[in-house]
Parts: structure tokens; sequence; C-alpha cells
């Protein structure tokens, strides 16, 4: 085998592999069982979970004029203070960085 031709496949295979490897790194996401487990960890600091859901496919979202890639999710929690049923919150996070963006007390 020539060396001229060894080196020049094994180079093309590295350059190849690098932007392979990049481009994977730059599409990947925080899974959404992730975000969920985050979210309901911080609204277990104010009061026991009683439910939680999210949607496991990361959706189109625009906040004061940024789009984001997010996930949206729901929790209700127990009232404390209160017998109800419970509060019941709907939040969106980034799904890139699994921030918690917004949270709605319906």
């Amino acid at each position: 085998m020539n060396w001229k031709a060894f080196l020049l496949g094994a180079a093309a295979g590295a350059a190849a592999a690098y932007a392979v490897n990049e481009a994977i790194l730059e599409n990947r996401d925080v899974s959404a069982q992730k975000v969920l487990s985050h979210a309901r960890n911080q609204f277990k600091a104010s009061g026991p979970i009683s439910g939680s859901w999210i949607h496991m496919e990361a959706l189109p979202f625009e906040k004061n004029g940024i789009e984001y890639r997010v996930y949206r999710g729901g929790i209700t929690r127990q009232n404390p203070n209160s017998s109800d049923t419970g509060e019941q919150f709907e939040f969106v996070s980034d799904a890139t960085t699994g921030t918690i963006l917004e949270v709605v007390k319906l």
C-alpha cells in the first residue's frame, strides 16, 4: 500500500469523525425524564408532590424574542394550608439545558 494513500485516507477519516462528533454534540438535548426530575425537586421544596407529567418531545417556544426548544410539563402539589386536591402548575423547560423558563399556576 502506498503511504500517501494511507495518510490521505487516515486524515479524511479523522476529519469526518471530528465533523460527525461536533454535529452530534451540538444537537444533544437533556432527556425529558431529567427535566421532569429537576422540576419535581424544585417544587418539592415548598410542598409534597402528588402528580407530574411531561411531554416527551421538544417543541419550539419563544420568550422575550429568543427562540428555544422546550419541554412542557405539569406538577400537582399538595398545599399544606388547605384540604383541597392541590395546586396545579404548568412549566416550560429549555430542552438544551433543562432550565425552567416559565411556570404558570392553573
